[in-house]
């Protein structure tokens, strides 16, 4: 799960995809995280992210925050983004087609997650866009 800073948007896709992952039984996945800015790295998330997870049974509040590097590639089967940015900013740091191919919006049809930092009201909705995104991803592994 990939955003900008790894504060806001992708710690909730990573909390969320971790729970849907456990109740689905999908012990064996390897959920993780990453921002493609540097700026938060070694950072909590963002309280109200931590908040609004927790409002709805996820803790986050471990998570720090870390850069997405090109090394993330050969962890990963699929590289979700967040937004068009990201996107650009993953694929510009993947090495060959078989990188490219990783990389995925976590929307349908390239839909952007808002980035909520600015607005506090937006918090609520951004969980709920990431976490139907990701029960849509889980169903789909069945």
């Amino acid at each position: 799960m990939v955003c900008l800073g790894n504060i806001c948007r992708s710690p909730l896709a990573e909390g969320i995809m971790r729970h849907l992952a456990t109740e689905h039984h999908h012990r064996d996945w390897l959920i993780d995280s990453a921002g493609t800015g540097n700026w938060h790295v070694g950072d909590a998330p963002d309280r109200r992210s931590v908040k609004i997870a927790r409002t709805n049974g996820i803790d986050i509040s471990q998570h720090r925050g870390q850069q997405f590097n090109s090394s993330d590639f050969d962890r990963f089967d699929r590289i979700y983004v967040m937004d068009s940015s990201n996107y650009n900013n993953v694929i510009h740091q993947a090495r060959h087609e078989a990188d490219r191919q990783k990389v995925h919006f976590l929307l349908e049809n390239e839909q952007e997650v808002p980035d909520p930092y600015f607005d506090d009201n937006m918090f609520a909705p951004v969980y709920t866009l990431i976490y139907k995104a990701c029960e849509r991803i889980v169903k789909n592994e069945q």
